[in-house]
């Protein structure tokens, strides 16, 4: 076991084995993210090894990270010099524990994403470090039938819904393709693309005049769907198959289809509705601890990180894409290529309005997640009414947030205590 794995248990021991480890290396990274053993690896020997000075990377779960970040705060003193973890974490935290980054002059290509790194300050808090995302696909077959003006890069939810009734019709079969198994991340879209898109919001507008729109639109775009989604899970399987000419899904779920056969597919951003181009970002930051040893050496890892060269390697090491607009070499899997642009031109849309990742839920997730699958359910499979079932869900979720008493996430406005379902 790692020093870095062992839970302090007193802040004044944390302190005293702190100065211990620092004589290791010069920067102790610690990180939440890349917690494979090969991953790990890689981040030390193809990420880290460039920066010119020893860096001691250790990864760990959430759980044992905060623990020993905490007790690292309490001591006033610490060896941790920089962090590394996803804007949940950070968002979690008093912003007076990192250090303002705003002097590096260091930002992301997203705007949406730089001002999440504030942490509702006006300072940078973190620096954007990676990401990853769920981007559409499709056989190009289908590109002919986009509906006229349309631009496949900067697509409405209006013209979705018309290019696969286009392609029905041309076809004669319903060739949209939805991960809604029982496996598949049918949750995710809704959490962080349907409703970010409509309703500006994930809890505070699930009941919303507006959220009724959105499931009318989905029904919509739902019969135009493959009927045998609900038993589609990984969608690059009804790519590959024929089954399915456009599709949603997680970027890992879609390799297979870009890797077997590159020339035939396209990978695109997720639609706009009214309120933007909703997205769920996996968005990993870099921040500094207050109680950083040697600020100097810390801030110059978190410059080196996001220069593009480390930035490539950090893609390879992680599949996790840049952060930055970077031109990616020729010897990437074709799946890396065909998503990382389509994540690049999202995340960097004028109109990116990200959906974060549910926070603060314990071991609640589960259930929070089920009220979309249970609405989805009800209003798309059931066929029943709207209005009726958005108001019984509304009940269940609004128990769940004050049960948990997790703050609003973006892009529900923030709150103080358990975020409201208004």
């Amino acid at each position: 076991m790692t020093l870095f794995t062992k839970v302090i248990g007193a802040a004044t021991g944390a302190a005293l084995t702190c100065t211990a480890f620092a004589a290791q290396a010069d920067v102790l990274f610690g990180s939440t993210q890349a917690n494979p053993v090969e991953e790990q690896q890689e981040m030390r020997e193809q990420v880290l090894s460039g920066f010119g000075s020893p860096v001691d990377y250790q990864s760990n779960d959430g759980g044992a990270w905060l623990t020993r970040l905490n007790a690292e705060l309490q001591a006033g003193s610490g060896s941790i010099g920089a962090l590394g973890a996803l804007h949940g974490d950070f968002s979690a935290m008093n912003p007076d524990d990192l250090v303002d980054l705003t002097d590096l002059g260091l930002s992301s290509n997203s705007e949406k994403f730089n001002t999440l790194a504030k942490l509702g300050t006006d300072q940078m808090q973190y620096v954007p470090w990676m990401q990853a995302s769920y981007i559409m696909a499709a056989n190009k077959q289908a590109l002919q039938y986009l509906p006229v003006g349309a631009d496949i890069d900067a697509l409405t939810y209006d013209q979705l819904i018309q290019w696969t009734a286009n392609v029905q019709e041309a076809t004669g079969e319903p060739k949209f393709g939805f991960p809604a198994s029982p496996k598949g991340l049918k949750h995710r879209f809704f959490q962080g693309y349907l409703y970010p898109s409509y309703t500006n919001g994930v809890v505070r507008t699930f009941a919303s005049d507006e959220a009724v729109v959105a499931w009318e639109k989905f029904r919509e775009l739902w019969s135009h769907t493959n009927p045998g989604s609900t038993n589609f899970s990984f969608m690059q399987e009804q790519l590959l198959s024929g089954d399915a000419w456009i599709v949603f899904d997680h970027t890992s779920r879609l390799a297979q289809a870009f890797n077997d056969r590159p020339d035939d597919f396209v990978a695109f951003p997720a639609p706009a509705g009214p309120t933007g181009r909703g997205f769920m970002p996996v968005l990993a930051g870099i921040a500094i601890p207050r109680t950083a040893p040697d600020m100097d050496a810390a801030k110059a890892l978190v410059t080196y990180l996001l220069k593009p060269e480390t930035q490539i390697a950090t893609l390879r090491a992680t599949n996790f894409f840049p952060v930055i607009d970077v031109a990616l070499p020729d010897d990437l899997p074709p799946s890396v290529k065909a998503a990382g642009a389509a994540v690049a031109k999202m995340s960097a849309s004028a109109d990116a309005n990200p959906g974060l990742l549910p926070a603060g839920l314990g071991d609640k997730g589960g259930d929070f997640s089920r009220v979309y699958v249970d609405t989805f359910e009800r209003i798309i499979l059931a066929g029943q009414d709207i209005r009726t079932v958005l108001d019984d869900q509304k009940v269940v979720l609004d128990g769940i947030m004050k049960e948990t008493g997790a703050r609003c996430w973006a892009p529900d406005a923030p709150s103080e205590g358990a975020c409201p379902v208004e």
